[in-house]
C-alpha cells in the first residue's frame, strides 16, 4: 500500500514495508493447506455440475455450496482456467482447438463410437458446448472430422443412409417407417435422426422418398420388396 507524504513523495505503508518475504511465504502456504489440490477440484467439478456447465469465477464464488475462494484456486494451480483443465472441464474462454479436439477424442473413445450432440449435450460442464465447436470450426461435423472421425456429408451421407434402411429393412422384413427408425436409432446412436435423414430429401412426401430409395437398394441386391413395402 502506497501513501504520500508531507512532500507529496510516494512511499510504502510502513506495515506493509515491513512485511518479512519469508514470513509471508510461509503465512500464504499455512493458508493453503487448508484445502488440497483434490478437495479444490472436487468443488469445481460438482460446482459445474450443479450449474450445468463449466463456471466463471464469479459464477463459483456465488456457488452457495462451494467454500473455496477463486482466489484460493488460482494460488494452487496457477491460474483459473489452469485448475479447470485439471479438473476436467473445459475454460468457458481461451480453449484452444486442440483441447476442443482433445475432448472430442476423449469423448468418442470413452464411447466407443463417434459423439452425437445428445452426448456432448449430457456431458454440459465437462465437454465444450456445440456452440463453442460450431463457433470455432464452423459445424459440430466439421469439429469431428477436424477430430479424426468418420462423419459422411452431402451425397456421402444420404448413401450411408440408404444402406442403413436396407440393413434395417432385412432386419423388420420391411421398409422401415420413421417409427421404426426411431426406435433402432434408440439402440444405436450412431444413426442418424429420423429427422435429419427425413431433411435429406427435398421430396414430399420426405420419408416415402425415403423409403423409395430403399427399395431400389434392395432390388439391386435381389431383394423383392412387394407393394406394402414387405420383404420377399
Amino acid at each position: 500500500m502506497l501513501y504520500t507524504d508531507c512532500m507529496g513523495r510516494a512511499r510504502r505503508h510502513p506495515a506493509v514495508a515491513g512485511i518479512d518475504p519469508e514470513a509471508l511465504a510461509a503465512f500464504q502456504a499455512g493458508i493453503r493447506k487448508r484445502y488440497t489440490d483434490e478437495e479444490i477440484l472436487a468443488q469445481l467439478t460438482t460446482s459445474a455440475e450443479r450449474l450445468g456447465r463449466s463456471p466463471t469465477m464469479r459464477e463459483f464464488a456465488a456457488d452457495p455450496e462451494t467454500t473455496v475462494h477463486p482466489q484460493t484456486v488460482i494460488e494452487h494451480f496457477g491460474s483459473w482456467n489452469a485448475a479447470k483443465r485439471q479438473a476436467g472441464l473445459v475454460p468457458r474462454r481461451f480453449a484452444t482447438r486442440e483441447e476442443l479436439l482433445s475432448r472430442l477424442r476423449d469423448l468418442g473413445e470413452e464411447l466407443g463410437r463417434t459423439p452425437t450432440a445428445r452426448d456432448i449435450d449430457e456431458r454440459k460442464g465437462a465437454m465444450p458446448s456445440k456452440s463453442l465447436l460450431w463457433h470455432t470450426f464452423g459445424s459440430l461435423a466439421e469439429a469431428l472430422r477436424a477430430a479424426g472421425f468418420d462423419v459422411p456429408v452431402g451425397e456421402e451421407r444420404l448413401e450411408r443412409a440408404v444402406e442403413q434402411g436396407a440393413v434395417l429393412s432385412r432386419k423388420l422384413g420391411r421398409l422401415p417407417k420413421m417409427a421404426d427408425w426411431a426406435a433402432a436409432r434408440r439402440a444405436d446412436p450412431a444413426l442418424l435422426t429420423e429427422w435429419q435423414v427425413y431433411r435429406m430429401l427435398d421430396v414430399q412426401p420426405a420419408w416415402a422418398a425415403f423409403q423409395y430409395l430403399v427399395r431400389e437398394r434392395l432390388r439391386e441386391e435381389g431383394v423383392d420388396v412387394a407393394p406394402d413395402g414387405s420383404l420377399s
